[in-house]
């Protein structure tokens, strides 16, 4: 394994129950990843649209009023991908490689998966979480002339891989 010693002036790294991106005096910075060897990381992350019956058979029928709402969450999910670094203001900009993000109509609403990879001296747990997330808030955006009461709910990061933390699944 690459040694991913911190850089002068940067964060050390993290010790249990500690925070990398806040200092001892509570100040956040944003990590110094620059010693961090370049490695292939790939993060997956999960969430649902819970939806009325009505929208779940709309999304079935192809008949949402504003379109193709699971082609609209899909590339919206993608596309804010690209944005993370812009919305989370902690979060590297790193180079993107790869992006899934699937959609699956199921009978209370649609299960949302995004899968994220990079070769990057970071994770990209974020991008894959925000993946999920604009993808639901489009989702919400699409259908909400036939549902006003879409939820989101259970996201969170359920794989990740590369780095110095290795691999993870839930």
């Amino acid at each position: 394994m690459p040694d991913e010693t911190a850089a002068a002036g940067s964060a050390p790294a993290a010790e249990p129950g500690r925070l990398t991106h806040v200092r001892s005096d509570g100040t956040a910075h944003m990590v110094d990843v620059s010693a961090k060897a370049v490695t292939t990381r790939e993060a997956s992350a999960a969430g649902r649209v819970l939806l009325s019956a009505d929208a779940v058979s709309a999304l079935r029928s192809g008949v949402v009023p504003k379109g193709d709402a699971l082609a609209v969450a899909r590339i919206a999910g993608i596309q804010a991908v690209k944005r993370t670094p812009e919305l989370i203001p902690l979060a590297h900009p790193i180079a993107v490689h790869g992006v899934e993000v699937d959609l699956a109509v199921a009978d209370d609403g649609v299960d949302i998966v995004a899968t994220v990879r990079t070769a990057d001296r970071t994770g990209i747990e974020m991008e894959a979480l925000t993946a999920v997330t604009v993808a639901a808030l489009a989702l919400i955006d699409m259908v909400k002339a036939v549902d006003k009461h879409g939820r989101i709910t259970d996201v969170r990061v359920t794989a990740k891989s590369g780095g110095r933390s290795g691999d993870w699944h839930e």
